[in-house]
């Protein structure tokens, strides 16, 4: 959804309580004409709404190390967060959402998708419902951001301090939203390696099944970026995708990832 008529660098108290129930409802908040949303501006509104978890991965400024920028080069080909994901499941604490706020942008194209796992949740059969009741899903990065990864060629891939980072943590198949109680799907064809007691083989035909269902046309949505856009989402609600359609041009947005609570079933 697009909220206007809102000023981030100056929402707080009611108007804050308002956007936050809007994202776990809908999943994703669009703001356009957020000029002066400046990284210090950026940081003080995510510390209005709670925590910030330090992305260990993406590249800091060292002025706002709060901040991930999430960049891709002109010459480079691999974008960062091209195929369908929800940031860090992989943590046994994953985030609650994050704030991205679209700095340098392409001539055209490097758009942004969201899927909502409510409403691919809700939309399953109910045989299929019922296979899934009380599982859960093994998620990592390793095979992304390891040495020879996906993101080889990012320069991510290792910790703050140059060192190899390990992941990997275990979440319900289908979770409740922390704040709303609805019931979303949680797992992703990015970090979810497998179904917990079956071996990845095994839980592909399943997790596909769970897959189709997200992405089914009717249940995403599509940002086209612009100067001065900023897009604020709820990681337990939605998936996202970001498009690697702009060859030969760069684009930088910049990131900070808000701190979640443990999920359950």
């Amino acid at each position: 959804m697009e909220i206007k008529d809102v000023k981030l660098a100056e929402a707080q108290g009611p108007v804050l309580d308002a956007i936050r129930q809007a994202i776990y409802e809908h999943g994703v908040a669009l703001f356009r004409g957020q000029d002066d949303f400046t990284p210090e501006a950026h940081i003080a509104f995510a510390r209005r709404w709670g925590g910030i978890d330090i992305n260990n991965y993406f590249p800091l400024t060292a002025d706002h190390p709060e901040i991930a920028v999430v960049r891709k080069r002109a010459d480079q080909v691999t974008n960062i967060g091209g195929g369908w994901h929800t940031d860090h499941s992989y943590d046994q604490v994953p985030a609650m959402g994050s704030i991205l706020v679209a700095r340098t942008l392409p001539p055209s194209g490097g758009d942004t998708l969201w899927a909502h796992m409510g409403a691919a949740y809700d939309a399953l059969p109910d045989t299929l419902k019922q296979e899934i009741e009380g599982l859960e899903a093994y998620h990592t990065a390793d095979h992304i951001y390891e040495e020879g990864g996906l993101y080889a060629q990012t320069d991510m891939g290792r910790d703050l301090r140059g060192q190899s980072i390990t992941t990997g943590a275990t979440h319900p198949v289908v979770i409740r939203h922390p704040q709303t109680g609805r019931k979303l799907l949680y797992v992703n064809s990015a970090f979810t390696i497998n179904i917990v007691g079956r071996s990845r083989e095994d839980s592909l035909p399943l997790l596909q099944r769970l897959y189709d269902a997200a992405t089914a046309a009717d249940n995403t949505c599509r940002v086209a970026w612009e100067p001065g856009s900023v897009a604020i989402w709820d990681n337990r609600t939605t998936w996202h995708l970001a498009m690697n359609d702009y060859q030969g041009h760069a684009r930088e947005m910049h990131r900070i990832t808000l701190t979640g609570e443990p999920l359950a079933a």
